[in-house]
């Protein structure tokens, strides 16, 4: 009884080793876990699940760790159990969707998507969830980026190009040839540094590449951004100070932005900026096409949840003032980071808050008539993919530049992709109204292909503008029709036309119709026997052609002539019908016509008879009246 006694007391013993064994294993990846040591972290979570130690929770915690990794295979693998788990947070729910959308699987992720809202889950306001075509409507959209070769990828991380003056910046992670490496420990790669080639190499680049100078230091430094003029440059880096790594309370170390300034092609005098912080990260800088403001991303106080993007102005003397988040159009509950701003002012950004194709996808900004942003777009593929994709930089020349992304495929981890761009084309377009010069709103804009099929059509704007999306290296014919006007239209082509071009002008100059009515309403006035006075028949007839000026064609331009009988002498009539055209000008006048608006008025005595009245002939009284007359004709009209 006694040796029984024993064995029991040491299985129990041994038990509560295991025990008190297993429990520092799952203490030891907790603390891995939260110093982002994901790596390490998911090897002792797999040993608790492999031993059967707090599987649920080791379970939950794996999945997290490939998540931070972002490994959606592996994620989506362990978020599978995860959601099958008794009483799990609905917040897996969610977890398991995303996963699910990095391996391209959308329908199932939005069915788990479904089922978290179903349980009470909120989803970002911008989530891919409200717009159900979204998958279809980018894969559909027609391809504007096209990807270029990039030589100098390597098995580990490499982001963040930017091209200035033929030369290529880029972070990486690629320390080989070094004999001491240094890791980090959320991924067990080499801290990043700044590396520098020239654009057009066509070899890897090792580390003797790596940016001379004070920049690079012994823990993580870049992306990069520089100013027009190379001489400035913004960085990001640990927050590195006097040989030490200050962190924060939770006992991390946050990112800061710093500038250094080239001297003796020696990058040095490396500054630490007043937006930054101990408490929160400030890193990914970018400048606009002046360089008067820094956009970067941040994690500080303020913002609307995750990382924000933030625009700081920069004074002449070079401090900083007017810090700003760029609002809520852009920034999400989510993440946002890595923004760049192209010559146009255009501000492009990843995010993983907005509607995207997987993990971290590339928006571009859409701005409104104030100049402010009022929508974000999608770049579409191949450009996203259904993993990250970021630091998206575009050269100076609009049509070429680099994005990174861990897409499959790569060399490595993560890889520098470059492209080049064929914008989309345009054909745009002011309709005049070709009396008077004025722009014709409300024109209705027909496009059609060279087969004669009508392709789009649109209606100018109130400055008779249109602007309509057209295919390269096609034939097309464009016609502006407005029911006051003769369809006016241009016959172009978008063949061989340079990729840099994006905008083909086609102006349209549309007739009036002659309101057959109106005009009919100018009647022929005519004039007593050897009389230039104006009849009261004539009067009537005369205000009916000023209301028709003054009111219905505010832009009619009028010519008189006046005529007479054949009798009396030749010289006389001339004088007379002279004197008549005077007296209905004159009264024009007098009521209100502008004397610019009558290019002439003349007399043509009896050289322009109406009927055979000619000198000798018989012919009655209302014969002769018919050739008393003066007529109006329209010069141009409204």
């Amino acid at each position: 009884m006694k040796f029984k006694n024993y064995i029991l007391v040491c299985i129990a013993l041994m038990i509560s080793a295991s025990s008190f064994s297993q429990q520092g294993k799952q203490k030891k990846a907790d603390t891995l876990f939260n110093k982002f040591s994901f790596v390490k972290a998911a090897e002792v979570y797999n040993e608790l699940i492999a031993n059967n130690y707090n599987k649920d929770y080791a379970t939950r915690q794996l999945a997290d760790c490939y998540a931070y990794l972002r490994d959606p295979n592996n994620a989506s693998r362990y978020y599978k159990n995860v959601v099958k788990q008794e009483k799990v947070p609905i917040e897996y729910y969610y977890k398991y969707a995303q996963s699910l959308r990095g391996m391209k699987k959308y329908d199932e992720s939005q069915e788990w998507l479904q089922r978290f809202i179903d349980s009470g889950g909120v989803v970002n306001a911008n989530d891919f969830s409200k717009d159900v075509n979204f998958i279809t409507s980018v894969f559909g959209a027609k391809q504007q980026y096209f990807l270029d070769k990039v030589y100098f990828n390597t098995k580990f991380s490499d982001f963040g190009a930017f091209e200035q003056n033929g030369k290529v910046y880029f972070t990486s992670s690629r320390d080989e040839g070094v004999a001491v490496k240094r890791l980090y420990g959320w991924n067990e790669q080499p801290f990043l540094d700044i590396y520098v080639t020239d654009a057009k190499t066509k070899r890897n680049v090792d580390h003797s590449s790596k940016l001379k100078g004070d920049v690079n230091s012994i823990y993580h430094d870049g992306p990069v951004t520089i100013t027009k003029d190379g001489l400035t440059m913004y960085f990001s880096r640990n927050n590195y100070k006097d040989q030490v790594e200050v962190k924060d309370k939770k006992g991390l170390t946050n990112m800061k932005i710093y500038r250094a300034t080239l001297r003796d092609s020696i990058w040095t005098d490396v500054e630490d900026l007043s937006i930054n912080g101990d408490e929160f990260s400030t890193q990914h800088a970018a400048l606009n096409s002046d360089d008067t403001k820094l956009y970067f991303t941040s994690d500080r106080p303020g913002g609307y949840g995750g990382s924000d993007i933030w625009v700081v102005n920069i004074y002449p003397d070079g401090t900083l003032r007017d810090l700003q988040n760029v609002g809520k159009v852009v920034n999400t509950e989510s993440a946002e980071g890595f923004p760049f701003i192209n010559n146009e002012g255009t501000l492009f950004f990843s995010s993983d808050g907005h509607t995207g194709l997987g993990l971290l996808d590339i928006f571009g900004t859409i701005k409104g008539d104030n100049d402010e942003i009022v929508d974000v777009i999608n770049l579409g593929v191949p450009v996203n993919s259904n993993k990250d994709d970021f630091a998206f930089t575009m050269n100076q020349n609009g049509i070429t530049g680099y994005f990174s992304s861990n897409r499959p495929g790569g060399r490595g981890d993560d890889d520098i992709y470059a492209f080049h761009r064929v914008p989309t084309l345009q054909v745009e377009g002011v309709v005049t109204d070709a009396i008077n010069s004025n722009p014709v709103p409300n024109a209705i804009i027909t496009l059609f292909d060279d087969k004669g099929n009508k392709i789009a059509y649109m209606e100018t704007d109130k400055n008779g503008f249109y602007q309509i999306n057209i295919d390269r290296n096609k034939d097309y014919k464009i016609v502006a029709s407005q029911n006051k006007y003769i369809d006016d239209y241009r016959n172009f082509t978008s063949k061989n036309v340079q990729t840099e071009l994006i905008t083909i002008n086609a102006n349209l100059l549309l007739n009036p119709k002659p309101d057959v009515v109106k005009l009919a309403e100018l009647n022929t006035i005519y004039f007593d026997y050897d009389k230039h006075n104006i009849r009261e028949d004539a009067a009537l007839e005369l205000d009916k052609i000023v209301k028709l000026m003054m009111v219905d064609y505010p832009e009619m331009v009028i010519r008189i002539e006046s005529h007479t009988d054949s009798r009396g002498a030749l010289t006389y009539n001339d004088k007379l019908s002279i004197d008549r055209a005077n007296s209905t000008y004159e009264y024009l006048i007098s009521k209100g016509i502008k004397p610019e608006r009558i290019t002439a008025h003349e007399g043509f005595g009896e050289r322009r008879l109406t009927n055979g009245c000619e000198d000798g002939a018989k012919c009655e009284e209302t014969d002769h009246q018919l050739n008393r007359r003066t007529q109006f004709i329209v010069v141009k009209m409204e």
